[in-house]
Order: C-alpha cells, then sequence, then structure tokens
C-alpha cells in the first residue's frame, strides 16, 4: 500500500523519480525500491523525508484513512 501511495502522490503532483528523491534526501535508487515493493519495510526517518517532500502527513502516505 505504502508503495502505490507514494507512486500516486509523486505522480499527482507531477514529479519524476528523480526529483522526489532530491526533495525528499534520500537516493533515487531507495525509492525506486520503495515504489516497486522491493524495499517492503523503508525506516520511519524514510518515510517521514518522502511525507514532508510531498507536503502530505505520514498518515495520508501510509494510506490511513482520518476518522
Amino acid at each position: 500500500m505504502l508503495s502505490k501511495n507514494i507512486k500516486k502522490l509523486r505522480l499527482k503532483k507531477g514529479l519524476a523519480q528523480e526529483k522526489l528523491a532530491r526533495l525528499a534526501d534520500i537516493s533515487t535508487a531507495t525509492l525506486v525500491k520503495i515504489e516497486s515493493g522491493v524495499a517492503k519495510e523503508p525506516t520511519i526517518t524514510t518515510v517521514k523525508k518522502i511525507a514532508e517532500a510531498l507536503k502530505v502527513s505520514i498518515d495520508e502516505l501510509v494510506g490511513r484513512s482520518k476518522k
């Protein structure tokens, strides 16, 4: 779910993988692995960086709905 949400939000914002990786201060290879599902459990630090770069909450990024 995380991988699909990252890709969906990235595309919605019109960002290439390279651009998002640069904004999140992570390697493009790491982002590719996360989006493709190879890296199934990225660190919370990495998830936080991606969420901040996409300007969304971690909850939104992981697909947790608001109640």
